[in-house]
């Protein structure tokens, strides 16, 4: 028996989604970005989301160093800024232009959706201090990464607070996140 052209096209069809479909797997998706802030426009269809549309700031962590992002993005749900030093895992679909980040499902443990951050990448990294944005020399923030033990690209997702001691003019050295 042939198969009808229907079937051939449906089956295709199925095929090609499976290709474009993009991997939920954490895994497979080996950068993290730590987003400080972002603006969003919100679609919903019958009462529940259907896009989400905006951009924002982040810190693109990325062979052992922070560099800042900024980003435009389109999304199946809503998009949700990093909750202190909460990295999101992230891959490059086009270097130095497109993100494909993995955005946790929330309220539903171990559920993802993936979401694409057009980016532009700065020669600099984005930092946060008493509610005020700024950025610092990525040498700067590596060195801090370094003082307190943090990389999230290595599942060292938390800052080891360092005591405070005299820095060289006497003024404490306050440990301050970045």
């Amino acid at each position: 028996m042939r198969p009808s052209r229907l079937c051939l096209l449906l089956a295709f069809a199925a095929g090609t989604a499976a290709l474009h479909a993009e991997s939920k797997n954490p895994g497979d998706y080996p950068l993290r970005i730590h987003i400080f802030g972002r603006s969003q426009t919100t679609f919903y269809h019958f009462r529940s989301v259907d896009e989400a549309k905006g951009d924002g700031r982040a810190n693109l962590f990325e062979n052992g160093e922070a560099r800042g992002v900024d980003f435009s993005y389109e999304c199946s749900e809503k998009l949700r800024a990093s909750f202190g030093y909460e990295t999101y895992p992230a891959k490059w679909k086009k270097p130095g232009k497109e993100l494909a980040v993995l955005m946790p499902v929330f309220g539903k443990t171990g559920s993802y959706f993936t979401s694409d951050f057009k980016t532009d990448v700065k020669d600099f990294a984005y930092m946060s201090h008493d509610g005020r944005m700024g950025s610092e020399p990525v040498a700067d923030f590596k060195a801090w990464m370094m003082k307190h033990d943090y990389d999230p690209e290595h599942g060292k997702n938390m800052p080891v607070k360092v005591a405070q001691q005299p820095a060289a003019g006497g003024e404490p050295d306050a440990g301050s996140p970045k």
